[in-house]
């Protein structure tokens, strides 16, 4: 309990950084504050960014502070923190587009049918990033074993489907954000995420079969990376 109260302030800056960081960055690309689905996507984000983080205060406090840790570390894989800093920065110049093509410039036109489904692909992305964190309390957002927290192979879950779940549903976010604030353009550049999280996978694996005890029987049982029958 006494970690929670000392975690809760640090938890209630960082989302609001977070969130002024996104939020400049999508209105200032729009040129406007006048953009409804904008709003919408950023108070979406926010609202299920602190939701997820209290129930993971409540659940598991050890884990949110491990993911509330700097994502370039002095044990992070030399390649990992590279990752991090071009995924960072590939990020931020997504929202980018998404806010010069829906709104600066007009260049998309998407029904609200559509938005309301980026918006349905957004909560079932946080849902199922919940459920692995329920399940995995080593899912930590940068590549190392944590010998500190004598960390194990799970394997139950989502675990049991495909080997990292949690990039499996990040990927319905990449679908789900550009629909919901109306940018194709911004759709279109999802694929680029999707073959940045593969990469990242298939690196993080080489570390976890190497370094953590178990892993490689697991992967030789569980087939499938992201999606059953696909890869």
């Amino acid at each position: 309990m006494a970690g929670g109260k000392r975690l809760l302030p640090l938890l209630i800056v960082e989302i609001a950084l977070m969130l002024a960081v996104i939020g400049a960055i999508l209105f200032g690309a729009a040129g406007t504050l006048d953009w409804p689905s904008g709003w919408g996507f950023l108070i979406e984000f926010g609202l299920l960014s602190l939701a997820v983080s209290l129930w993971l205060l409540a659940v598991d406090p050890a884990l949110l502070e491990e993911r509330m840790k700097p994502i370039v570390r002095r044990r992070q894989k030399s390649w990992d923190r590279v990752f991090m800093v071009v995924i960072g920065l590939g990020f931020a110049g997504w929202l980018a587009v998404m806010g010069f093509d829906a709104r600066r410039i007009g260049w998309s036109e998407m029904s609200p049918s559509l938005q309301a489904l980026g918006s349905v692909l957004i909560l079932f992305a946080f849902l199922g990033i919940a459920w692995v964190y329920r399940t995995n309390s080593f899912a930590s957002p940068v590549v190392r074993v944590q010998d500190e927290r004598e960390h194990k192979v799970v394997t139950g879950g989502p675990y049991a489907l495909v080997r990292h779940p949690m990039y499996a549903f990040a990927m319905f976010l990449f679908v789900g954000a550009p629909l919901m604030t109306g940018s194709w353009w911004a759709l279109a550049l999802a694929p680029l995420g999707a073959l940045g999280v593969a990469v990242r996978a298939v690196g993080e694996e080489r570390v976890l079969e190497k370094e953590l005890e178990g892993y490689e029987a697991y992967a030789r049982r569980v087939r499938w990376r992201l999606a059953p029958g696909v890869w």
